[in-house]
């Protein structure tokens, strides 16, 4: 007790300093080796149950970091050559997939053309514009339980870039790029109960980036710079009966429960060998290798130190206690803040500082929920973003897009929370000045904004 009174008032001027803590986007270009790799990039993940009912699990993986809605000819998209996943464990006892959805895409490429026949129809390839270019992405889900694959999504459409009003006219017969044209491409499941949406979305997240990245030089409230605003991603986004995930049949019990509480993360993997052909395609030979992962926001920026991120990124949460436990004990952004002179300016003692480096086991106990009472033990430790299935969610149990305090807000600030708990011990809000969107989030499924529209809404200047 004496401890913790000591953290709180040697920390008291977190609250209104203007020099804050170290973070970054929840997962853009964290790791050295997937930074050179967007198409495989988890930016994000988002997972809760319909609030009062229980009935529904929305997840929400986003994918791509930082894409300009102007960016082309070449827009982004996912790739060919990714295998996307979503995991879902369950229980306290293990984080070993119980049910898992892959998401695989095909395009459908294009046949060769002679360039000198000007009499040859558009379609084909050999024009400037892909959009009149006619190669066409689709995507197919398939479920796997116990050893057994699904398929719940085969060929389905992938919504289209918000390129511009001319783009729209041609490739969607004047309809509007609105919330009703893109609520055209949510597809119902096959052979169990659900339904996905698939395609580019306005960037939830938001962060002060260029503060963070000049070792922390962040700005307060009001100069604070959301260096994510105006960018677009790319989503997955599944709505899943929580009948489906009990593993019963059954809806939930209300209530806190281990057995009931689900583990889930997102990945991307690729295959272990890039085959360079001489018109200079590629092809992906051999089993698939994970190149990224994500649960809980933060865990691979804040946690896991740059020398170990990218193996990180290959592993599996279930030997994270194994591989990463030192760092969950020993955050390093704590060494950080006080190499960088964030405690040292805020008259934090030396002995304060020293205790929040060590033994941290209440980072442990906050991302397994015991404040709520749950029970999942250390062996049962990783990144996972925890739901609780049968209670309504509320970060860390879950993480809502629903249920801020304002239509531009996630229910909680998850950079603001987890780097309270780390660089404070959660005694304190640390803020790093940016806490809304740059859009509203929906409140229906797929939940995150439409994209940017690229002529109108790119970072783009005016020339006088």
């Amino acid at each position: 007790m004496k401890r913790r009174h000591l953290v709180t008032a040697a920390l008291a001027a977190f609250s209104c300093s203007s020099i804050v803590s170290v973070a970054s986007a929840s997962s853009h270009r964290e790791a050295p080796a997937i930074s050179r790799d967007p198409a495989a990039d988890n930016t994000d993940l988002w997972a809760w149950v319909t609030p009062g009912s229980h009935d529904k699990l929305n997840i929400v993986a986003s994918y791509i970091p930082l894409e300009e809605p102007s960016g082309g000819p070449n827009f982004h998209q996912f790739s060919d050559d990714v295998l996307y996943e979503i995991h879902i464990a369950r229980g306290a006892a293990s984080l070993k997939d119980v049910v898992t959805y892959q998401i695989l895409f095909n395009s459908t490429g294009f046949p060769s053309k002679d360039p000198s026949d000007l009499n040859d129809p558009l379609g084909g390839g050999k024009e400037f514009f892909s959009q009149i270019a006619g190669n066409v992405q689709t995507y197919q889900i398939i479920r796997i339980e116990k050893g057994v694959a699904t398929t719940q999504i085969n060929e389905a459409k992938i919504a289209p870039i918000n390129i511009g009003p001319r783009t729209q006219a041609v490739i969607a017969a004047g309809a509007k790029y609105d919330d009703a044209f893109a609520a055209g491409f949510i597809t119902p499941f096959e052979t169990k109960n659900g339904r996905s949406w698939v395609g580019p979305r306005d960037d939830g997240f938001y962060v002060d980036l260029g503060g963070v990245f000049d070792l922390a030089n962040l700005r307060p409230k009001g100069t604070a710079q959301d260096g994510v605003a105006g960018f677009n991603c790319h989503t997955i986004a599944l709505e899943i009966p929580t009948s489906e995930l009990t593993g019963t049949g059954n809806p939930p019990t209300a209530g806190a429960n281990d057995a009931q509480t689900l583990g889930i993360w997102a990945s991307a993997s690729r295959r272990k060998v890039r085959v360079l052909h001489n018109d200079g395609t590629e092809r992906g030979l051999g089993p698939w290798k994970q190149v990224s992962r994500l649960g809980l926001p933060l865990i691979n920026e804040a946690v896991i130190g740059l020398q170990d991120k990218d193996k990180f990124n290959a592993s599996r949460p279930a030997r994270d206690v194994d591989n990463f436990g030192a760092y969950f004990l020993n955050p390093i952004v704590v060494r950080d803040a006080e190499a960088v002179g964030i405690y040292k300016a805020l008259g934090v003692p030396q002995s304060t500082v020293d205790a929040l480096k060590h033994d941290r086991l209440d980072i442990i106990d906050t991302i397994n929920l015991k404040a709520s009472g749950h029970n999942i033990p250390l062996s049962a430790t990783g990144d996972v973003l925890r739901v609780d299935i049968g209670t309504d969610s509320g970060f860390p149990n879950g993480r809502p897009l629903v249920g801020g305090a304002a239509p531009n807000k996630e229910q909680a600030d998850v950079t603001d929370v987890l780097l309270s708990v780390i660089l404070a011990k959660g005694t304190l809000n640390v803020s790093d000045g940016v806490d809304y969107n740059d859009k509203p989030y929906l409140t229906s499924f797929p939940y995150l904004a439409l994209p940017w529209e690229g002529y109108s809404q790119g970072h783009g200047k005016a020339t006088p």
